[in-house]
Formats: C-alpha cells, structure tokens, sequence
C-alpha cells in the first residue's frame, strides 16, 4: 500500500487574465514548475521550492505563491516539517539533504541582547562630526612592546606578528569554488577589494580568474585538501584550516559529482564529475600537537609570512578547544555557530548539532582572558550574523571580528530557499549549470555585496558612537555596553552581561 502524496508545501497559481503568455517564468525556473501548453501557461507546484525567480522576472505581476496552502491536522509535537521527514525516509531509506542554516525555531539571544547607550555625564560621540576607528588588526599581538634609541630616535624591538589590516570588522566568510559558481566568488572578491576587507575561498581551491584580488583572499586547508599546493598556499593573505563548520560540526564535507564542472575539477585538483567528498577528521591530526604541527607547517612553506587561522564549530567545549589552539602557533580562531549556512548538510545535523555563536564567543573570550592568552589569537565570529546590530552585539561579546556568508548571498538576491545541494540555483549562485550561472552579473552583484558592507559599517559607526565609543578596539569585550532582556539566568551568567535595568 503506498502512503500516498503528501500537502503541498507551496502553490504557484498563474492569474490568466493577467499572463500575457511570455514564456519568462517557463525559461527562469530550473525545476520545471511552469510549461507552455499551447495558449496557457500550466503549472506543477509540487516541484517550487519557493525561490522566487518566477515572480521577480514576469512582467505583469501574474504570478503568486502561497506557503502550505491545504496542510496536516496541527499538532504542537508532530508537525508537517516532522512528518514529511518521516515520508520521505520510508519511502528512500536516506539521510535527508538541506541547505543554508538552522531551520528550527531556536530562541535568537542576538535578539534578547539590546545595547546601551550615553547621556548627559556620559555623553555620545556623534560619528558624522568626530572620527571613530573600525579599523581591525587580525592576528596575533604583543603582550607589551620593547623600545630603544638609534642615533636619537625611537626603534621597535619587539617583533611584531604579520596580521591582516581590515578597514572594517566585516568579512565575507568561505563559500567554494563549485558550492557557489564563478560569477559569486568573482563578485565577492570585488566587493571585498573595495571596501578594504578579505574573503574566503573555501575549499575548493583558488581560481585563476581570482588572482588579482589574493590579496584580499584567505584560503582554507580542509581535510580533503582540494586544491591545496604551493601555488595556493602562498597567493593567500593568510591561511586557514578548517576542522569544523557551525552547520554540520563532526562532519566533513560533499560536493555532488554534477558540480565538478572542468573549471571546478581543476581547481579542486581532482577528476571531472567525480564526487568531493572530504572527511569528517583531519586525518594527520588527532590533538592539538598534531594541529600545531600543521599550523607551524604551512607557515614553513610560507616563510612565515601569513597569519593561520584555524576555523572550529561551536560546541560545548569550544572554549578548551580555542585555548589549546591559542597555543598552538596559530593566530586566530574563527568559531562558527549552529545557525551557519552551508550548501549541503544532513538535515538532521543542520537543525541539532552545535550551539549558538553567541554563547561559544562569550565562553571563549572568557576562557582566554582567565587564562592570561587573550592577546595570543584574535576571534572571529560566524553562523548567523544577519545584521549591523548582530556585529556590535557579538564583538562586544568578545569577538575582534565576523564572518558573514548567506547575509553576502542574499546580497547578490539569493532567497534562502536551501536547496543548494540540488546545484540548480535560478539566481545563478549555488549552481555551476553555465545557463544558470550566466544569470549574475558579478558587477551588478558586487556592488550590491560592498554597498551592504558599507552600510552595516556605517550602522556599526553609530552604534559604537551612541555607546560613547570611538574605537572597535574599546567595543571588544565590553559587555558593560550590553544588556539582556528576557534572557535566563544560566544564559546570563555565559554571556556575562547583567539585565536591562541593571
């Protein structure tokens, strides 16, 4: 007996009188819903997955969607989401696929953090009249600095670590070559040049096409070590590996073969068509002395020349994990919470595994200030930074600096619809289909992802100068500026910040 078809989870409907019959939504959707059967327009909603492509392209507003428009009974336990999973799996007996980030309705403590502000004694600083100072040292800094005189005048002793000059605490975090198309990187690199930042590469490997804007490059070493020569190694302005990611901590990673395109299998370094399938460990590292051997490795083949950053999940023992890394030569660590986006992960892992950024930067920063090693790495924050406020918030947490990746991607007009792993973007993002991937124009989506940097930026000005701060560096760690607001006590006493009214 079959179980039968399931609700429908959206309903395209096309207004007849409306659709002037030409064809856009037909040529726009990789996924088939539209066809063209003589002088109408049919419609199979079975297969939308809600992008959106359709509706912004058809001229004449024809077009509309409804979200789960005939559903199950409710019921506050066994809801569509679980039961569809169920379905599914019965009839396939396989791990559920999805994309982009956490999906479950988690509280948001971002969103119960509010920050404070100067009056009267302490008044404001108005960021349109007075200076304020964004910008960020990435790497490793001196406990205290040694002077001494030359012929009358004043000589650094102390050696000083290469760090990255960033002239915001802005990042765009790592998205492959083959997770996302050519034209992304290529607008993301642009953006990132301009607005005097850096990027990942994820890892994929770097793209010749990439070369001009390495300087503004971070390139990772993964544990399938794609791409991964001498040639990479040294076009980075810094380096970093990667041992978890905040949407699927424990696990590696897989790119479907129907990615691999020519361009991608090049890059990668590994056959056309054939699956990247990275494992879930490093497998020459297996403690932290094994991780110290790898970061004072590359900086070998670099001559010590780039800082190394080691990217870690947040888990419950991510601030041991930093502070072992802190010692381990590296000179930051980049934490990435659980509502972190991703091509393609289990579902199961996506929505289960991991903890909230916010939590893991507290505890860590924490950690290492106990400790006396604070000024050893610097912390980058990602997974889940939606906006200007999220900034300010999680660097007066502890973090120097953020990571930011779907917030990029929606950008460039991606919706969030995570089916990325299927590699049929219709905005030409996450997909390396060359019709597809024609779809973005990287100097329209460039402009797009540095205008958004410059925004937040500006947004971060006034935050810092209502606070009575002009400078990143004095936000850091300040949790004096942040306040919770229906926050539990256990959550409080993590974060370390007092309560509204306090």
């Amino acid at each position: 007996m079959s179980i039968g078809s399931v609700p429908l989870r959206y309903r395209i409907s096309v207004d007849h009188d409306q659709c002037m019959i030409c064809g856009r939504c037909v040529e726009s959707c990789p996924y088939g819903v539209f066809r063209k059967e003589g002088e109408q327009i049919h419609v199979n909603s079975r297969v939308c997955v809600a992008c959106h492509r359709c509706i912004s392209m058809c001229p004449r507003d024809a077009i509309s969607l409804v979200e789960r428009p005939v559903d199950y009974r409710s019921h506050p336990i066994w809801t569509p989401q679980v039961k569809e999973a169920i379905y599914n799996q019965a009839r396939t007996g396989k791990i559920i696929l999805s994309g982009m980030g956490n999906a479950q309705d988690y509280p948001v403590i971002f969103d119960r953090l509010v920050l404070d502000a100067c009056q009267v004694t302490n008044p404001s600083i108005d960021p349109l009249r007075e200076p304020m100072e964004l910008r960020t040292y990435i790497g490793k800094k001196p406990a205290h600095l040694d002077f001494k005189m030359v012929n009358g005048d004043t000589v650094l002793e102390t050696k000083l670590s290469p760090n990255l000059l960033l002239e915001t605490p802005i990042m765009i975090g790592h998205m492959s070559y083959g997770a996302i198309s050519l034209n992304a990187q290529q607008s993301l690199a642009r953006a990132v040049t301009e607005c005097g930042t850096f990027m990942g590469t994820g890892e994929g490997g770097l793209h010749h096409s990439l070369y001009p804007y390495q300087d503004h490059m971070i390139v990772q070493v993964a544990s399938g070590r794609f791409g991964v020569d001498i040639n990479y190694l040294e076009r980075g302005a810094a380096i970093e590996i990667k041992i978890g990611q905040g949407a699927k901590p424990g696990l590696g990673g897989h790119l479907p073969g129907e990615k691999i395109c020519a361009d991608v299998s090049c890059t990668r370094m590994i056959p056309e068509g054939s699956d990247a399938i990275s494992p879930a460990p490093h497998h020459d590292i297996y403690s932290i002395e094994d991780l110290k051997q790898l970061v004072r490795s590359l900086k070998e083949a670099t001559e010590w020349k780039k800082p190394v950053f080691v990217k870690i999940a947040a888990v419950h023992n991510s601030a041991a994990i930093a502070a072992g890394i802190a010692r381990s030569s590296a000179d930051a660590v980049v934490i990435d919470g659980f509502r972190g986006g991703t091509g393609a992960a289990p579902r199961v892992f996506r929505d289960h595994v991991g903890i909230p950024i916010e939590a893991a930067v507290a505890s860590v920063d924490a950690k290492l200030r106990s400790q006396g090693i604070r000024n050893e790495v610097s912390l980058i924050a990602s997974g889940g930074i939606r906006e200007s406020a999220d900034v300010a918030k999680v660097i007066a947490l502890g973090a120097d600096a953020v990571y930011i990746g779907t917030a990029a991607l929606v950008a460039m007009g991606c919706r969030v619809c995570g089916t990325c792993y299927k590699g049929l973007c219709p905005w030409g993002i996450a997909t390396q289909r060359p019709d597809l991937v024609a779809r973005l124009d990287p100097d329209f989506a460039s402009v797009n992802v540095a205008n958004l940097i410059h925004a937040w930026t500006l947004e971060l000005s006034e935050l810092m100068g209502a606070a009575g701060i002009n400078s990143i560096e004095s936000l850091r760690g300040n949790r004096d500026r942040l306040r919770g607001y229906l926050l539990d006590e256990s959550i409080m006493k993590v974060l370390d910040v007092k309560t509204v009214g306090a």
